[in-house]
């Protein structure tokens, strides 16, 4: 039998050795895993991953693929940014940016327990350790932060903040979202295995406190907008112009057409089948006028259920063409020839000032 004393001295040890792993990991500023996914959680995140996000963010999340779509792989990210750095652009979106919502209360196509789901796979994948990061304000002179911006950042992630070959840090949804110390730290840390570098050795704490409340200023004022969700279309409504004659277009690369011949033809009323290719719930903020949502990683089968094989399909996205042409490509393997995909991309066509038309907007007078 073992001896009583010798027991007790091991279960205070126990408890002691506990205790310092707990009082060191509060020291160094890090927080315990978040809930560990099911086997069968694992599965269905994993294939959600590839389905709506692989295609701009890289099957192995490697970013950059298409879109500037950042690294989902990054260290700095996950150590700092679990959850709802992850979770609410997944769920709501990027305003102004191809990043639309997935979250099906927008229109997207994943309940909240699978994007919840899917954070926490993201980071199992990671492999990191979460850091206890403070929610307090960055403090600093936001004069000097726009200097120091234009000159170390306005390159990348543009003079205004919108985004040229990096994200766009002016965006005032991830504002919103997103603290001043998960600002501060991407700016510090920089983003692995991206072409974001880390600038603690670059600047100054006050440099790097200062482009932080510099990019903070610029979420002030912003507002949020409810999109009234739009009643889907319906096949017989899927081709526009149905008594129009077909639209003639000298197709780029036999893949693309311009902006500027699509909006002809759309003034001119040729028969025609647009298809917005991004997430649903984008569609619904803004659509070019008679497209129907036909989001690139939807069931093939389903979707192109009343769309006849005789009419001009157009594809378009946002990114400007990569789901586009993913979706113009399977619909050719299904021997549909006369297809096309908007060179430009919504964006492009809206920055040409050509017209969208979008849900209703509550708070928001014309």
């Amino acid at each position: 039998m073992a001896n009583p004393i010798i027991k007790s001295l091991t279960f205070i040890t126990l408890i002691l050795t506990h205790s310092l792993a707990v009082a060191q990991q509060h020291e160094a500023g890090t927080l315990p895993p978040p809930r560990k996914l099911t086997q069968e959680q694992t599965k269905v995140a994993s294939a959600n991953y590839q389905k709506y996000c692989a295609l701009c963010h890289g099957a192995d999340r490697q970013g950059h693929v298409n879109d500037h779509a950042p690294s989902l792989r990054s260290k700095s990210l996950f150590e700092s940014g679990v959850p709802h750095a992850i979770l609410r652009p997944m769920s709501y979106g990027r305003v102004d940016t191809a990043m639309g919502g997935y979250l099906d209360e927008v229109g997207g196509p994943m309940t909240l327990d699978e994007t919840w789901d899917l954070t926490y796979w993201l980071f199992e994948q990671a492999g990191v350790e979460r850091l206890r990061l403070s929610t307090n304000p960055v403090h600093g002179d936001i004069t000097k932060g726009e200097q120091v911006y234009q000159k170390n950042c306005s390159s990348c992630h543009g003079v205004k903040g919108e985004g040229v070959n990096a994200p766009a840090l002016g965006n005032q949804s991830a504002l919103a979202h997103n603290t001043d110390e998960f600002i501060r730290h991407a700016i510090q840390n920089g983003r692995q295995n991206t072409p974001m570098l880390a600038f603690k050795d670059k600047l100054s704490g006050d440099d790097i406190n200062n482009i932080t409340a510099f990019l903070r200023s610029k979420a002030s004022g912003w507002k949020a907008e409810k999109t009234i969700l739009r009643a889907l279309p319906t096949p017989e409504n899927y081709v526009i112009n149905k008594n129009g004659d077909d639209p003639n277009f000298t197709l780029q690369d036999n893949m693309y057409v311009s902006s500027k011949d699509l909006y002809a033809a759309l003034q001119a009323n040729k028969r025609m089948v647009l298809l917005d290719t991004r997430v649903t719930s984008v569609w619904q903020t803004a659509h070019i006028e008679g497209s129907i949502p036909f989001p690139y990683y939807a069931d093939l089968d389903e979707t192109v259920a009343g769309i006849p094989k005789d009419v001009q399909i157009i594809a378009y996205c946002s990114c400007p063409r990569a789901a586009a042409d993913h979706t113009i490509d399977k619909l050719r393997a299904r021997g549909y020839t006369r297809t096309a995909v908007l060179w430009e991309g919504v964006f492009g066509w809206m920055n040409l000032g050509y017209p969208v038309t979008r849900g209703d907007i509550e708070g928001v007078s014309d």
